[in-house]
This record gives C-alpha cells, sequence and structure tokens, in this order.
C-alpha cells in the first residue's frame, strides 16, 4: 500500500489566509465586476496587480 493516500500537494499551495474589510461601496463594485466578469470574489481578488 502506498504510504500516502488523498489528493497530490500542490505546486504552488494556497495557504495564506487573507482577511479584508471593505465599506458597502467598495463591496458593492466588487460584487458588480465579479458578475459582470463570471469569475468568484476570491478569482478578482487573486487577478489584482501585486
Amino acid at each position: 500500500m502506498s504510504p500516502r493516500t488523498g489528493r497530490p500537494k500542490s505546486e504552488n499551495p494556497k495557504n495564506i489566509d487573507v482577511k479584508v474589510r471593505f465599506d458597502e461601496e467598495s463591496n458593492k463594485k466588487l460584487l458588480e465586476y465579479c458578475e459582470y466578469h463570471h469569475i468568484t470574489r476570491t478569482e478578482a481578488i487573486r487577478k489584482l496587480p501585486v
């Protein structure tokens, strides 16, 4: 039997958790952007230039 079971390890694991607080207007703009582009909030935030 294999010593490990389950999903294989990712080459680029997403193991950092970030909490963000928005005001109502910023949240509304983010949701509208996501709806227009058919993406999740997480995907939109990950696309931000860093």
